[in-house]
């Protein structure tokens, strides 16, 4: 759907209810489905740490999807623009393979995930792609470098093209 496009400028379609996400070459923002919240974000390091699928099966009931497509950002970098006092924050340790535990940050009008706290990761917040406004950073700087927890990835499902492959969690 998307090939058609450009990869060099910026793509953000109107997606939900905000409609004034934007990006440059360092820096683009990420919006919840209905507006309320946006954060900004860098678009290389040191700010962006990573890039990640995850199939563990707390992102399968998490995003009401077999899968999550996420990238950690450095706390120093990442910017909340608007929305910072409506995040609800659901926080637990059961489920959490470390057994440290993460706080899930929703946006309390639409339910959009915004980003995971792991006690595991201090100093870091894990957002998601899918709420990243420049669809073309998707396939651009935000592509994921690595899966996780590939052994509970559903069996319909084939790895992603140029991704390493790892069983468990670690992403180093």
């Amino acid at each position: 759907m998307f090939a058609k496009f450009d990869k060099t400028e910026p793509f953000i379609p109107l997606a939900g209810s905000a409609d004034d996400g934007w990006s440059t070459e360092d820096q683009a923002t990420a919006t919840c489905y209905c507006g309320a919240v946006q954060l900004a974000f860098p678009t290389h390091g040191p700010g962006l740490v990573d890039t990640f699928i995850c199939h563990c099966t707390d992102c399968h009931k998490i995003t009401a999807s077999m899968f999550a497509t996420n990238f950690i950002i450095a706390d120093t970098y990442l910017k909340h623009l608007r929305g910072q006092e409506i995040l609800k924050h659901f926080r637990q340790s059961k489920t959490i393979t470390s057994g440290k535990a993460m706080t899930n940050c929703f946006c309390s009008s639409c339910g959009t995930l915004m980003y995971r706290i792991s006690e595991a990761f201090p100093g870091h917040s894990i957002l998601r792609t899918g709420t990243v406004d420049d669809f073309n950073l998707h396939e651009t700087k935000l592509k994921p470098r690595v899966e996780v927890y590939t052994k509970d990835r559903v069996g319909w499902l084939c790895s992603a093209n140029g991704t390493d492959q790892i069983e468990g969690a670690s992403l180093h």
